[in-house]
């Protein structure tokens, strides 16, 4: 997943560098990227140093992993002076992480303005998301003069451009209506802007507010489909709302009670939601669903279901999640 990470950033990276080839070469960091590919961490870095002086890739790596942490104590100083060499160097993600490091005063006191330009730097080199952050700062208004106006513009810009993390930022703003006036419809239409490119975070809160009519109709049916998505790839405040949902599936008019799918659907989210949560409110209500389902569920069922649960849960931590 590091990885992944690293080498969707240089990718987008590297196209747009306004330095000569020469200067920012990633054909020429392909035994450091194979190395961090290992996790051998101490060759990587001693890899990426060596082309560090004239390539704006390998310092911007260098800052990813003083960042990160990778095989060291993060150290976000560190990765901030590696980022401000490589954004001098063109490269985009690191103009943006540089933006980051001066609008939070990294090693050194917030800088507003500067910040500003820098995120302008990568956004004008294609990283659409970089003007949302900019708009981020003009919207708290905390170290350059709020503009809210300017924010949400400069973040719509960014979220028409297909930035999923802008998309994201428009519907909490939206959302929350803290530091602008709360607009539900809006902010269940960014939801789902972000849902269908796969946030699941936003196929989260999307599903929530279909179920609770938030912004629009509530439709019972695509929240589910919103929820369940989001649970079948690992995302764990999903169980317990998918749970409840099929708990209060249509029952089969020919039985008067849940289909046989749906019990089951109910008893694996549920007990997957029982795994991964520690609050108290939660657990009661788990603990309560768990049994009205055991009463009714035929009991040979469990083992197989208890087991199809377990490699669920057994991949949370790895890049794809198995479907329930």
């Amino acid at each position: 997943m590091k990885l992944f990470f690293l080498s969707l950033l240089l990718v987008a990276a590297a196209p747009a560098l306004a330095k000569p080839p020469a200067a920012n070469s990633y054909a020429e960091l392909e035994k450091a990227n194979t190395a961090l590919a290992a996790q051998d961490y101490s060759l990587a870095y001693k890899e990426y140093r060596r082309h560090a002086e004239k390539n704006g890739l390998a310092q911007f790596t260098l800052g990813l992993i003083e960042q990160q942490g990778w095989g060291r104590r993060a150290n976000p100083v560190a990765a901030c002076r590696w980022f401000a060499r490589a954004a001098q160097a063109a490269v985009p993600a690191a103009q943006q992480f540089m933006g980051d490091c001066l609008a939070q005063g990294v090693g050194q006191k917030a800088d507003g303005p500067t910040a500003l330009r820098w995120y302008q730097a990568a956004a004008d080199q294609g990283l659409a998301g970089a003007a949302c952050d900019a708009g981020e700062l003009y919207i708290s208004g905390t170290i350059v003069d709020r503009d809210i106006t300017r924010g949400l513009a400069l973040c719509a810009s960014a979220a028409q451009a297909q930035s999923t993390p802008a998309m994201m930022k428009l519907a909490t703003l939206y959302h929350e209506g803290s530091a602008v006036p709360q607009n539900l419809a809006l902010a269940r239409y960014w939801y789902t802007q972000a849902a269908e490119r796969h946030v699941h975070e936003a196929q989260f809160h999307l599903g929530v507010m279909l179920s609770e009519g938030q912004g629009g109709e509530a439709d019972v049916l695509q929240a589910r489909f919103w929820l369940e998505h989001a649970a079948m790839e690992g995302y764990a405040p999903a169980y317990l709302p998918t749970a409840i949902l099929y708990a209060n599936a249509p029952l089969d008019p020919k039985t008067g009670a849940l289909s046989p799918e749906d019990l089951a659907k109910l008893y694996m989210w549920n007990s997957a939601a029982k795994a991964t949560t520690q609050d108290p409110t939660q657990l009661a209500e788990i603990t309560r669903i768990e049994a009205l389902t055991l009463n009714v569920m035929p009991p040979q069922w469990k083992p197989e279901l208890d087991q199809r649960v377990a490699a669920h849960l057994a991949t949370l931590n790895e890049t794809k999640h198995a479907p329930l």
